[in-house]
């Protein structure tokens, strides 16, 4: 019986080889977009912390100087209200203590501290 050789066909091989190399490149090409997106967008929240803490030690050096205020002030200050960037709010939750809450401009809570200021006793005696 006669052997039947396969019909071996060297155009095909080729067309293989290079539907493999686009299907690498394209994997590739996949891979490099995803890792510039993700660099970008490292970048981009690397730069919101930034801002951030920005905000943070600008907010900080101002409550630094209403933590300077005497009880008179803070009094005359209390409730909210707009001081530079800032939106502050000043409560007394009793007659020795206050809290002072400052928020960005889009009310958003930045910092807050309370403030200890003890009645003296000119305030008492009246």
């Amino acid at each position: 019986m006669p052997r039947i050789e396969p019909i071996t066909r060297p155009n095909a091989r080729r067309g293989l080889v290079l539907l493999e190399v686009i299907v690498g490149l394209t994997i590739l090409a996949v891979s490099a977009a995803t890792m510039v997106a993700l660099a970008d967008a490292s970048l981009r929240a690397v730069a919101r912390a930034v801002a951030a803490n920005d905000d943070v030690v600008r907010a900080d050096d101002f409550l630094q100087a209403v933590a300077l205020w005497p009880r008179a002030d803070l009094d005359r200050h209390l409730g909210d209200r707009a001081e530079g960037e800032w939106q502050m709010r000043i409560e007394r939750v009793n007659s020795n203590l206050y809290t002072v809450d400052l928020y960005d401009s889009a009310a958003r809570p930045v910092l807050h501290t309370s403030l200890f200021r003890p009645v003296d006793a000119k305030h008492a005696a009246r």
